[in-house]
């Protein structure tokens, strides 16, 4: 696995494949490696003669200074796993002004609405800084196919519509949530959790469990009910927002709709870490 620490020795070697004709699949991370971002390496080798990491821990999407001085820096770390996966050909580690060359500032996007939703409310500025990142990343390492966790649903869905709309040519793939036994999404973030909170955090798998049972045979302001109920009685864990929302506009609804497909999303505090979560209701 050749580790990749500059911009010009990235176009090297996307050059020096490309000349070769191998297709590239790509997912960029910002680090504290974990199973779940291994599994979406797995997913690109099976389609791809080359599969490409990046580690870069990206300023302009942390609206919380503090958030940004807490996420964990693990690069040597990071690249021995890589290295133990033999699904990485290539990580790619650039420096600041390898990503941001004219100063560290995000640009605006217009996604359609879709970054005004969710985590858009809560994070303000935050997509601005994610599709910053990723339209540049692609730029450099010109991907044929990039993969993304599904935990992140609504950055999926803003990925893809970027893509959509700077006709770059690459396709976006999501994949599905990795959890650990107890059913907590994996996060970089877990790291962070007490043993104690951990423990208490299987409760937004539990309940968006829950949720999909209750689809379509309860109401919405029922089942808002039922999980704030959920988590009022639950000590150690704090609700920042439970919807239910349309896939394609992430627009919260009120009704379902039999032609449309719909998602529950889950935001919570255990203590100071953030956690999030959804599930597809069948």
């Amino acid at each position: 696995m050749e580790v990749l620490r500059s911009k010009n020795a990235l176009c090297a070697y996307i050059e020096r494949n490309r000349e070769m004709g191998k297709k590239i699949g790509f997912a960029p991370t910002m680090g504290a490696l974990h199973e779940g971002h291994l599994s979406l390496y797995e997913a690109a080798r099976k389609e791809n003669d080359l599969v490409i990491s990046s580690i870069f821990v990206n300023p302009t999407q942390f609206n919380n200074s503090a958030d940004l001085q807490k996420y964990p820096r693990t690069v040597e770390a990071d690249i021995k796993l890589l290295e133990s996966t033999g699904n990485i050909d290539a990580v790619y580690i650039p420096k600041e002004q390898d990503i941001y060359p004219n100063g560290l500032k995000s640009e605006k996007y217009d996604f359609d609405g879709l970054e005004n939703e969710m985590e858009g409310k809560f994070r303000p500025g935050h997509f601005d800084g994610v599709g910053t990142v990723v339209e540049e990343l692609f730029r450099q390492v010109q991907p044929d196919n990039a993969y993304f966790g599904e935990k992140d649903y609504q950055q999926l869905a803003i990925i893809k519509k970027m893509v959509e709309k700077k006709n770059l040519p690459v396709k976006i793939h999501g994949v599905p949530t990795l959890r650990e036994d107890s059913g907590l999404a994996r996060s970089s973030r877990n790291e962070r959790l007490t043993p104690e909170q951990r423990k208490t955090a299987k409760i937004i798998h539990e309940t968006l469990t829950q949720v999909n049972d209750w689809f379509r045979v309860v109401s919405i302001p029922e089942i808002k009910d039922r999980v704030n109920k959920i988590f009022e009685k639950t000590s150690g864990i704090v609700l920042e927002y439970f919807i239910i929302a349309d896939e394609e506009t992430l627009k919260e609804t009120d009704f379902f709709y039999k032609d449309r497909n719909y998602r529950a999303f889950i935001a919570a505090f255990a203590g100071e870490v953030r956690l999030i979560d959804n599930k597809h209701l069948d």
